[in-house]
């Protein structure tokens, strides 16, 4: 069963350009050995690795921070994965976006088991884990949102009521509820983890466009509009939703996004040359610095902030691997 839900907005904040205290922000890029591959959606193993995908490239790979050694795992057909994340034992999973499943990739063996997907779901896009380990993922061109769980290798599935929706970016919240950036219009979703009954969230404006978005500490779900250079909240207990103009403004683009350990926001306008990482206080609601990604960066797609080590690490269309490190005044 699905239902539709439509909420007016009832915030709505218009353009605020003034800073607020100034992080730190160091960012280090390693060249990636396969050309032209398109490395992203880095993610820290256990070990202090850094795994990540070679979309155009057809293989996983793994860089040693510490020695800077790469290590590559070739799929086969051409597949193109799409993103990874790992899990506490190390094991990579990823999404097998042109084939139709999530792909285990054991880190020791090499040996890949791929869990194909049900009839109609040909393109995991986004994954994430929930609080017991088991993975939520996203269909972009399919028009699904699903479920994995790793225990029995059951897959559920829910189609976006909205047609051509395009479910892209995806978050947990502290409730296991996952919230979902439907990018081909101007709509968020989220799905009851108990009935699989889905929900969408209508945006103010009818030309946003949100590609990815994160969930802070309180539960609220921020997101950035790639189209028109908004960054956004939207709050599930009163239906409120406000928005800021970025830096950027009509060129901004924002794509790859993170949030720290302080409910400090991170994303990279993609439109600007080169990529900028913006910083942004969900407290104050202000950004607090923009930084230049050092290769000029192309397009950062994705991201991950590792806690132990305050990183932020990212992809770029460069060909590189990068890292910031982020030292909060």
């Amino acid at each position: 069963m699905k239902r539709y839900f439509s909420y007016m907005f009832l915030v709505f904040a218009w353009p605020s350009l003034v800073y607020a205290e100034m992080p730190t922000v160091d960012i280090k890029e390693w060249d990636v050995p396969y050309a032209d591959s398109r490395p992203r959606d880095p993610y820290v193993a256990p070990d202090g690795r850094v795994w990540f995908c070679g979309q155009t490239g057809a293989y996983i790979a793994v860089l040693d921070p510490k020695t800077g050694a790469f290590k590559k795992y070739d799929m086969e057909d051409n597949e193109r994965p799409h993103n990874l994340i790992i899990d506490s034992n190390g094991t990579v999973w990823y999404a097998g976006n042109t084939q139709g499943y999530i792909g285990q990739l054991d880190p020791v063996s090499g040996e890949i088991k791929k869990h194909v997907m049900p009839e109609g779901v040909r393109d995991p896009h986004t994954l994430v884990f929930d609080s017991k380990g088991d993975i939520w993922f996203t269909a972009q061109g399919s028009n699904y949102i699903g479920k994995f769980t790793i225990s029995n290798g059951q897959v559920q599935v829910v189609e976006v009521p909205t047609a051509n929706a395009r479910p892209y970016g995806i978050w947990m919240d502290s409730n296991d509820r996952p919230w979902v950036a439907l990018f081909g219009t101007n709509k968020l979703a989220t799905v009851d983890p108990k009935t699989f009954i889905i929900e969408e969230i209508v945006l103010p404006r009818d030309n946003t466009l949100p590609r990815r978005l994160v969930v802070t500490s309180d539960n609220t779900v921020w997101y950035v509009d790639y189209k028109a250079g908004y960054v956004g909240q939207y709050n599930p207990a009163n239906k409120a939703i406000e928005e800021w103009r970025l830096p950027g403004r009509d060129r901004s683009r924002p794509y790859g996004m993170i949030v720290d350990d302080n409910d400090h926001l991170w994303f990279v306008e993609t439109g600007m040359d080169p990529n900028r990482l913006i910083g942004f206080d969900t407290k104050t609601k202000k950004v607090t610095s923009q930084t230049d990604i050092p290769s000029g960066g192309g397009t950062v797609r994705h991201m991950m902030f590792h806690s132990a080590s305050k990183t932020i690490w990212f992809g770029a269309d460069t060909n590189t691997v990068g890292r910031a490190k982020i030292s909060e005044q």
